[in-house]
This record gives C-alpha cells, structure tokens and sequence, in this order.
C-alpha cells in the first residue's frame, strides 16, 4: 500500500506543506548559524506546515478506506 494519497487535491497541499516545512528548516538552520534567533519562528513554522501535510495525508487515507469500506 503507497504511503501517499492517490493524485489530487490531497496529495498537491500535502506536497506543498512538506515542501514549505523542507524549506522553513533550511531557513531556520541558516537563521542560527547567521546568529538570529529569528530561526525560532522559522521552526515554529516548520511545526505547522509539518502537521498540514500529516493532516493531508491522513485525511486522504481514511477517504480511500471509506470508499474501500462503502464499495466493497
């Protein structure tokens, strides 16, 4: 069974979060080793964008088993 939710809406804002949260820790590791503290909000944003795409995934998870569970 694929771990990632079949070609939609879902799967676009979950790949989009996951690449929102690649991207805020990037900045977040460059913010500390620059010597800014401002990196704490660029976690804080990795944070959230990380539990988006969790929230995607599973959302589309548990509609594929609720069609599977309604068809068959």
């Amino acid at each position: 069974m694929p771990s990632l939710p079949p070609p939609g809406p879902d799967r676009r804002l979950a790949t989009l979060a996951l690449a929102v949260c690649l991207l805020a820790v990037a900045a977040a590791v460059v913010s500390f080793v620059e010597g800014s503290f401002v990196g704490i909000v660029w976690i804080l944003l990795a944070g959230v964008s990380s539990n988006m795409a969790w929230f995607y995934v599973r959302k589309a998870k548990l509609e594929r088993a609720r069609r599977a569970a309604a068809s068959g």
